[in-house]
């Protein structure tokens, strides 16, 4: 079987009636020891006193449970704020700390893989694995050709394992939905078999390398961000050979220290690279835990991992920043509607009473303002709303959601004090304000006009917030919007800005005063005239003097 099918492995188990039993009663057991601990630590008020002893078995049950529980610890090690630290602290070695399998199987594997023993393909090939995962574990090697290479070997027989666990976590999740109080019921077997066939992507390593060869296309152009080349000739589905990374993992502060490396600097690179893999590209990394995520010494980040991707189609990338722009402009009616959208409501739900509880809860989360926001607080006050009312999570969320908890776990990790709109509010202020794309330069006129009116406050602020980040150059923005302005898609626009600046029968000067005093600094004649030079030699004359009578009238001059 390659890939996941829940039908097939339904068929296959459902009359095994032994195996399963003693799964079901090995996870009863593991589990059931370390509840029954807590409950005796809280009855001899020794909670304090057992804290450390009961984070190392938590990590012990969950390792002696196997792949699918080792999942979930890892998960949870990158969520401060619902993990206590002690906890915390032991979780972090289920992602690349666990007990490696012997290296003896680990070379069978290789060869009967590759056809060729290790002697053949590497000039050397450590003795011992450097790194054990969950699924598989990773040996530091040299190929004849020079190249410093990492060889992932997958566990041996993890696929009957995976099929065994998937069909009993299926099982419960099916009767398990009628008790939970969230409107979750019909959806947790969805969600099942979501992280079932990313599982089992994740387990075919050739699907891993082509992931990493789209990533590293995608992020070409992106200095600050690092792929390993895959060696294909020495890959095939259970062995992976790809380049060697040296770095440290990002939660090695020491490490940081010691390289000078700035945390709020990789924190920044790695939201920013999270965002554009969600909004730009719709292709994500749906696991980006400390054990897949290194910081270089020249201070970029390196993903080292790409079993567990997924992509987003261009409408669900475009209504994710329709339901940014509106919580922005706390348009909850509108929100109401990407909520449906997105598949959170389903078509025929009545938003009547729906939209005031997204007013009353996410209009809180964003605060005062906009620095008080953070991902956790929506997805913490969110919940409250699933308790109420009919929204579930679509299995695509499933992992989008994880992905973001994730990556703002692991930025708490870093910097308790870290909101993750500091970065991801320049980041959308400047995709707005370069409008590459229709879609986003309606989405930037949502947001700087309202009812009609110019919102010179907001745009004076996304101005402000954009500028913030030292990449961002406003030239190349202006040219961008200097085009938009000349074109015919652009007629809406223009009339926009002439009833703007005369609004209430008066000229807005102090409005644009302190527009330009904000970006005076960026902006000098030579630029302005490059600018506009660039902007004018995309349209014909006849254009031009449709736009601007005067170039008209010097056409006729030049005529005579």
């Amino acid at each position: 079987m390659g890939t996941y099918d829940a039908a097939a492995i339904a068929r296959y188990f459902r009359w095994r009636i032994v195996t399963l039993g003693w799964r079901v009663a090995q996870i009863l057991w593991w589990l059931g020891t370390f509840v029954l601990g807590l409950q005796v630590d809280q009855w001899l008020n020794r909670e304090e006193q057992n804290r450390p002893r009961r984070a190392v078995q938590l990590r012990q049950v969950l390792t002696n449970l196997g792949p699918t529980f080792i999942k979930v610890g890892q998960a949870l090690s990158t969520r401060p704020d619902l993990v206590r630290q002690d906890f915390l602290d032991e979780l972090t070695k289920l992602q690349d700390q666990l007990p490696p399998f012997p290296t003896v199987e680990a070379m069978a594997i290789l060869e009967a893989e590759l056809d060729h023993s290790p002697e053949e393909i590497f000039s050397h090939l450590s003795p011992l694995p450097v790194a054990a995962a969950s699924l598989g574990q990773v040996y530091r090697g040299r190929l004849f050709s020079g190249e410093e290479v990492a060889v992932k070997i997958q566990r041996p027989h993890l696929r009957p394992v995976l099929c065994r666990d998937l069909y009993l976590m299926r099982w419960a999740a099916g009767w398990l939905g009628h008790f939970l109080p969230l409107n979750l019921g019909h959806d947790l077997t969805l969600i099942v078999d979501e992280f079932g066939t990313k599982l089992f992507e994740e387990i075919d390593y050739l699907n891993e390398g082509q992931n990493a060869e789209r990533f590293a296309t995608n992020f070409k152009d992106d200095a600050t961000v690092k792929v390993p080349v895959i060696y294909w000739p020495y890959c095939s589905r259970r062995v992976l050979t790809l380049e060697w990374i040296d770095g440290c993992k990002l939660t090695d502060m020491a490490s940081l220290e010691q390289g000078n490396l700035d945390p709020d600097q990789l924190i920044e690179i790695g939201v920013t690279a999270g965002l554009r893999q969600l909004l730009e590209f719709g292709f994500f990394h749906a696991d980006p835990h400390p054990g897949n995520l290194f910081a270089l010494a020249d201070g970029r980040m390196a993903y080292i991992d790409f079993g567990m991707m997924d992509q987003l189609n261009q409408l669900t990338k475009e209504t994710l920043v329709d339901a940014v722009v509106h919580l922005i402009n706390q348009d909850f009616d509108s929100l109401g509607k990407d909520f449906v959208r997105l598949g959170f409501l389903t078509p025929e739900t009545d938003l009547g009473p729906i939209v005031p509880a997204l007013k009353r809860v996410l209009g809180s989360a964003l605060g005062s303002k906009v620095s008080d926001f953070n991902f956790k607080t929506i997805t913490d006050q969110f919940s409250e709303l699933m308790y109420e009312y009919p929204f579930r999570i679509p299995a695509k969320f499933a992992l989008i959601i994880r992905s973001l908890v994730t990556q703002e776990g692991l930025a708490l990790s870093l910097n308790p004090d870290f909101k993750i709109v500091n970065v991801a509010y320049p980041y959308v202020a400047r995709r707005l304000l370069l409008g590459e794309t229709p879609a986003l330069r309606q989405r930037l006129l949502e947001v700087v006009f309202q009812d009609g009116q110019l919102q010179w406050q907001r745009l004076e602020n996304m101005l402000a917030i954009a500028r913030s980040d030292s990449g961002f150059d406003l030239l190349p923005t202006a040219g961008v919007g200097l085009n938009f302005l000349m074109s015919e898609e652009g007629t809406y626009l223009r009339q926009m800005l002439v009833l703007a600046l005369t609004e209430d029968d008066r000229l807005h000067t102090q409005e644009v005063q302190r527009l330009w005093a904000l970006v005076k600094d960026d902006i000098t004649l030579d630029k302005v005239l490059g600018v506009a030079w660039g902007a004018l030699a995309n349209y014909s004359l006849e254009r031009a003097e449709e736009l601007v009578p005067v170039v008209g009238e010097l056409r006729q001059v030049l005529q005579t």
